[in-house]
Parts: structure tokens; C-alpha cells; sequence
């Protein structure tokens, strides 16, 4: 595969033109959640980042679409027993990706977990995220929304397995959907089935080498009464990883679609309309939040799929390919996405970035390696822990 550089530049435009990059998004929200004075069980702690072994911990990924999660917390050592998702194409690359993983094709309210992981053994963790259209500042933000109740079958799954530990994750915004009732709900619903002491942050996924602003609502919940352990930032705004390093290595202008690496065709006239787009524009002035140019040198907006158009490439007048969208989330390039590549790039826009869920799997594999010898939880000290019930 031929190693070319980035051949076309930018054109020179007008200061006035130019867009300043947002960084720091969810800053308030985020400040709010960390400073609490209800939320004790919240911890940001070190982790080690080598490479990780199987270390013999099983989960199951609910919601699981074309599997970020899934992948993520494999490459953090863990062993996926089972997966839930409806969309077919999503299923397709679930299952193309981790075929040994057992893959509920249908709707969460048909997965019974005594049926489909009666010989599976212990699961020491279930993580997922309900649909969050609902929940999102760039949807419609409808309390009413049928997919907001989906978390429920969400719980009703941890009800049943009853997982050492629960990661549950969201956009930001259902932090303050319907003013916080949609959160408080979340942190009842955990209570009863349970996990009494959940924990929320917002995790910025390039603070942890994402070459990408993506922010993450994260849940997290144990049955034990321990602390909830975070992933304590890498990386700060000064040395975010930038587009670049993610789209090291791709041809520019060649087409792999063994690796995904296509782009939507553009005529000459839509080449000419997108050159005159500048870093932080958008081709469009009233769908200002689609077809934007990524800036040079930082990392990538947030990436999705706009109906078959995705964020513009930084220096060439075209979009992204589903590959580069796919290394922007940090997915590695043996991982094929099956169908279309309209349909590559909306499973890839809609994913969990893998690197986001590893580091949160580092994260909570002391306390559950602690849980499993019968050690203290070990974010506390010996007080503490005398004062806790012992997990059984």
C-alpha cells in the first residue's frame, strides 16, 4: 500500500472565515458531576497501560452495535460471553469480528440471560449503552422518546445477572435531559436493582490518546458497597493526540475497500463547493453540524454519519473515508465493517472508540481481581474496609 502524503492544501483563506476549534465541551456539566458531595464512591485513579493478558473476567455488551465495547474491553484482557444488538448489519460485524461471543440478533426485551448464558458461568461485568438519540444536544432531546426507556431492560439484564460491576454509557446530554429527571430515574433504577452507590462522569475521550473530542457520559455501579474507579486523564488539551496521527499511513487518494477505506464520490462541482470550506466551516449554513472541515493539527470533531457525507478531511476537498472515521475512533484496521460503506460509517459513528472502553477496563480490573480473592477494595483503606460488608 502506497505511504503518499496528503497532497492537496487548504486554500488560503480570509481570518474572518476562519472558525476557532470548541474544546472542552460539557465543561459546566462535567465540573457540576465531579464536584459533588453525594457521588463518595467515585474514584480517578492510575491504571497500568501495557499490554494486557486474559484475565479470565467475563462480560456481556448490551446495546452493543458494531461492537466498540466489545472491542475495547477485549483488548483490555476480558473475555465477551455475549452480546445484544438489533440492527442486522451491526450484527453482521459483531459477529464477523467476535465470532466466539455469543450474539443476541433482536430486540434486548427477547434477551433472557438464564437461557442464553445458562453454561457461561459467572459474569463479572455487563456494560452497554442504551440508544441515545433521545438524549442527545444534536436530537431532539425528548423526555418522551421510546428509546429513553430502553435503559430499563438495560437494568432489567443487570437485575438478572447480577454483575460484580456495571459500566453503562451515554452522551453527555442525558445528564441534563428533561432537567436531570432522566438521571435521577437512572440513579433510582441502579438503587433498586441493587447498586445503590452509581457513579457518573464525563470522560473526554482524547484525554486518553482518542485522536478525537468525543465526551462520554460514563456510569459506573457495583453490588458491593466499593468505590467506583475512573480512569484517572492522560493526556491534557496542550497534547491531544491530533487528526494526524490518526490518519497516518492511509493512502490519500486510493480506495482499499478490503479495509473500508472508501469515500463518498464527489462530483467536480461538490469538490469545488468543499475547497472553499475552512477548518471548523460547514458546506452547509443550515445543517451547520454536518460536512464540517476537520482542523489540521488538532484532533478530529466528533465523527458521524450524515447521510453519506461525514466531517471534510482536514487538507484534501473530500470526506473522511469510513477507515479514517474508523482510526479516528481507534478501531484497527483488521476490523472490517460488513455492508455498505453508507452503512460502515454509520455503525462506526454511532461506536463506543475502543481505546475509551480499554482504559475503563484497566481501570476496574484491581477491584475486581480484589473482589475475586477476597481482598480489600483497593481504592480504601483498612478503616474503610472494616466498615464495609465483605462480597460473597
Amino acid at each position: 500500500m502506497a505511504n503518499q502524503q496528503f497532497l492537496i492544501d487548504v486554500p488560503e483563506l480570509k481570518p474572518a472565515r476562519l472558525k476557532k476549534p470548541r474544546l472542552g465541551r460539557y465543561e459546566g456539566v462535567k465540573r457540576k458531576f465531579e464536584n459533588s458531595t453525594t457521588d463518595l464512591a467515585k474514584v480517578f485513579v492510575s491504571f497500568d497501560d501495557g499490554l494486557a493478558k486474559p484475565n479470565g473476567f467475563r462480560f456481556i455488551d448490551l446495546f452493543c452495535g458494531a461492537g466498540g465495547m466489545t472491542c475495547g474491553f477485549s483488548k483490555a484482557g476480558y473475555t465477551p460471553v455475549a452480546a445484544v444488538e438489533i440492527v442486522e448489519i451491526a450484527c453482521d460485524t459483531h459477529h464477523h469480528n467476535f465470532p466466539n461471543c455469543k450474539l443476541h440478533r433482536g430486540p434486548i426485551q427477547d434477551f433472557h440471560p438464564k437461557d442464553a448464558l445458562a453454561d457461561a458461568g459467572d459474569i463479572h461485568l455487563v456494560v452497554g449503552g442504551p440508544p441515545c438519540q433521545g438524549f442527545s444536544v444534536a436530537g431532539f432531546r425528548d423526555p418522551n422518546d421510546q428509546r429513553n426507556q430502553l435503559f430499563r431492560e438495560f437494568m432489567r439484564v443487570i437485575r438478572e445477572v447480577k454483575p460484580w460491576y456495571v459500566v453503562m454509557e451515554n452522551v453527555p446530554g442525558i445528564l441534563t435531559l428533561a432537567d436531570g429527571q432522566f438521571y435521577r430515574a437512572i440513579v433510582q433504577e441502579f438503587s433498586e436493582a441493587g447498586y445503590p452507590d452509581v457513579s457518573v462522569s464525563i470522560l473526554e475521550s482524547a484525554n486518553y490518546g482518542v485522536p478525537q473530542l468525543r465526551p462520554r457520559a460514563i456510569f459506573v455501579a457495583n453490588r458491593f458497597g466499593w468505590t467506583n474507579p475512573y480512569p484517572r486523564p492522560q493526556l491534557t488539551q496542550d497534547s491531544y493526540q491530533p487528526i494526524e496521527s490518526g490518519l497516518a499511513g492511509l493512502p490519500a487518494t486510493e480506495r482499499i475497500p478490503a479495509i473500508n477505506h472508501e469515500w463518498t464520490k464527489h462530483s467536480k462541482d461538490m469538490e469545488e463547493r468543499i475547497s472553499k470550506v475552512p477548518p471548523g466551516g460547514s458546506l452547509y449554513e443550515t445543517f451547520f453540524d454536518a460536512w464540517k472541515r476537520q482542523y489540521p493539527g488538532l484532533p478530529s470533531m466528533t465523527i458521524k454519519e450524515n447521510h453519506g457525507g461525514t466531517h471534510i478531511h482536514p487538507a484534501l476537498n473530500r470526506c473522511l473515508s469510513a477507515r479514517e472515521m474508523a482510526r479516528l475512533q481507534t478501531f484497527p484496521d483488521s476490523y472490517f465493517f460488513c455492508g455498505s460503506m453508507k452503512k460502515a460509517m454509520w455503525q462506526i459513528g454511532n461506536a463506543v472508540p475502543p481505546r475509551l472502553a480499554e482504559v475503563i477496563g484497566k481501570t476496574l480490573l484491581p477491584s475486581l481481581k480484589a473482589i475475586a480473592a477476597s481482598k480489600p477494595d483497593p481504592n480504601i483503606s483498612l478503616t474503610s474496609w472494616q466498615l464495609l460488608e465483605r462480597p460473597t
